[in-house]
């Protein structure tokens, strides 16, 4: 079995850098307070002046305890984001956010990238998944080329994906109210959220792709 992830100085680093980085920036945020509040016309003066007057140590060891806590947030969502791949000759397997997707070998007809995203196509040529990644192409093709699974440069179906409009006529409702709650979570950033409603409208024959926040979509059956 092969195994592509991200490097181990990533995905174990992530959890030292970033509540340093956030400690650091916060400690700066708290030294510019004083400064902050000499200027008038800055917005948020009732917030920075309340930062000048909590007395030392606690100003500071606060400001490092907030933004160390703000920096493991922010790398829990890093770590929620990464994908994990496992390839051997009768299975794949994705890992991502504690979700757990399994594809036998003979339900993958073919497998390719599509800017950041990891396509597996069934036989059918309906997309068994698709899902965001910052993992080395290279490294994703010579993970199946070498356990026996097909490779395609591009997506045979580019030029039937059309642009999700309102109410689209060639979708059912149920469908459309998913592009229309998907459209809400990527306006908002909600990653995590934009991608398991992604999956809903799989799961109903329907792949979706997204360039630039817009959703594009093609019927598979």
């Amino acid at each position: 079995m092969t195994t592509v992830q991200e490097a181990a100085a990533v995905r174990h680093g992530i959890w030292v850098f970033c509540p340093a980085v956030g400690a650091a920036a916060a400690w700066a945020l708290k030294l510019l307070a004083g400064w902050v509040t000499a200027l008038s016309w800055f917005p948020f003066q009732g917030v920075f002046a309340l930062v000048t007057d909590i007395p030392e140590p606690w100003a500071t060891i606060g400001a490092f305890a907030v933004g160390a806590v703000a920096g493991g947030v922010f790398a829990s969502f890093w770590a929620s984001e990464m994908l994990t791949v496992e390839v051997s000759h009768d299975r794949v397997t994705l890992h991502k956010d504690d979700r757990v997707l399994g594809f036998g070998s003979d339900e993958v007809e073919s497998v390719f990238t599509d800017g950041k995203q990891l396509v597996l196509l069934s036989p059918e040529g309906t997309e068994l998944a698709r899902e965001a990644s910052d993992l080395s192409r290279e490294k994703l093709e010579r993970a199946f080329t070498g356990q026996g699974y097909r490779w395609r440069d591009a997506d045979p179906f580019a030029p039937e994906f059309r642009l999700w409009v309102e109410h689209a006529p060639e979708l059912t409702p149920d469908v459309n109210a998913l592009f229309t709650a998907r459209r809400k979570a990527i306006s908002k950033y909600e990653h995590a959220e934009a991608a398991e409603l992604a999956r809903e409208i799989r799961r109903r024959g329907v792949a979706v792709r997204d360039e630039k926040k817009r959703q594009y979509y093609r019927c598979e059956r």
